[in-house]
């Protein structure tokens, strides 16, 4: 009965110890994840940067009525990647910060795991020695008090090991709940999209009105399609290096 019972608690910590592996596993991953999903965002954010400069450049260069169109956009596109700094800021500190931290809580927990199985193990080395105790000296009652005195101590520390890890799990599991919850809602602020669709919309409007003004002044104009091809080529090399530079994070 009582080697069952130890089994049985055996299986039930076997099982904590999956899922505190699964959390180290999943979680470091999300971390690495969100790093480098935080520093492509952050590049993104400063190219737009650069671009915001040379749309203002060129439009000191331009038109009174153009310029103010180019000036316009620019300055709506300069406050979208506001929000884009808001973002990054935000999940460093609410999101990649807290999942780093859980190495920590992490490799606690396994200390835990490690000092229960220990305790475990003695338990039942020291029931193997009573057993065979008794079968081999069954008439020694001082050799088998001392046995069963071994096994009661071996079995209050297991017990109190025990206590302590469904505690420290138990603390475990809810703080993850509730991280998990402020993973989510800190992805967004509560009125971020709202005020990133306003955004857009005044984006797009200045750059309609920059366009217009463009054809209306009848300055010299760049070919579109030279200028979306050598795009597109300059996003193609950024991709690449991104890809890299993420395997290299991962490795």
């Amino acid at each position: 009965m009582m080697r069952r019972t130890l089994e049985n608690r055996n299986a039930q910590t076997k099982q904590l110890q999956t899922a505190v592996s699964n959390v180290e596993k999943h979680f470091g991953e999300l971390c690495q994840i969100f790093a480098a999903y935080v520093r492509k965002t952050a590049r993104l954010r400063d190219k737009a940067d650069l671009l915001v400069n040379e749309i203002n450049a060129y439009a000191a260069t331009e038109t009174p009525h153009l310029k103010l169109g180019l000036m316009n956009f620019a300055n709506e596109f300069a406050k979208l990647q506001d929000y884009r700094q808001a973002e990054v800021e935000r999940l460093e500190a609410k999101v990649v910060e807290p999942l780093k931290a859980y190495g920590t809580i992490v490799k606690m927990k396994q200390d835990d795991l490690k000092a229960t199985f220990t305790a475990r193990n003695r338990e039942a080395k020291q029931l193997t020695q009573l057993e065979r105790t008794r079968q081999r000296n069954p008439s020694d009652r001082h050799v088998i008090s001392q046995a069963e005195t071994e096994l009661q101590r071996a079995a209050m520390d297991a017990s109190r090991t025990s206590r302590h890890l469904e505690e420290t799990i138990n603390n475990f599991e809810r703080q993850k709940m509730k991280d998990i919850k402020v993973f989510r809602n800190s992805l967004y602020a509560p009125d971020y999209s709202s005020r990133l669709d306003i955004v857009r919309a005044n984006s797009k409007s200045s750059l309609q009105r920059s366009l217009s003004a463009k054809c209306v002044s009848g300055t010299g104009q760049v070919s579109t399609c030279r200028l979306r091809k050598d795009q597109q080529a300059d996003d193609d090399e950024d991709e690449e290096l991104d890809v890299t530079e993420e395997e290299n994070f991962l490795k």
